[in-house]
């Protein structure tokens, strides 16, 4: 079944938004400032590739108190955009029944699109 379910959501657009988180992660990594940001696009982009069966984790590097100040630098500058989008997605597709199993990838995405520093994506294949 979770084959199935990434097929059709990479065919109804999880392909297409993958897409858009990588390029904006080539973009952030033209600057050296960018690359941890766009390590964190990268991150997301991937959960839009396969996120039936992917689970975020929180990560044990000891990042320290860096990550908050980053977080917050990411929230202000597109992190809230990219939640809400994906929380929108999400309650248009839990309208209906059939669509209440994408909608809980939406409001996955969403949780790690609003503070992803500290947080690992893990496939599952």
């Amino acid at each position: 079944m979770r084959i199935i379910g990434n097929l059709l959501w990479l065919l109804f657009g999880g392909l297409k938004a993958a897409i858009v988180y990588f390029t904006g992660s080539l973009v952030l990594a033209c600057t050296i400032i960018g690359i941890p940001f766009a390590r964190q696009t990268f991150k997301i982009g991937l959960l839009c590739l396969w996120p039936f069966g992917s689970t975020v984790k929180k990560t044990d590097s000891p990042t320290g108190c860096i990550r908050i100040p980053l977080n917050l630098f990411w929230l202000i500058f597109g992190g809230l955009w990219a939640c809400l989008v994906h929380l929108f997605f999400g309650f248009i597709l839990c309208i209906t029944i059939i669509g209440i199993p994408w909608g809980k990838q939406h409001f996955k995405m969403a949780g790690l699109s609003l503070a992803p520093f500290g947080k690992d994506v893990e496939l599952g294949f």
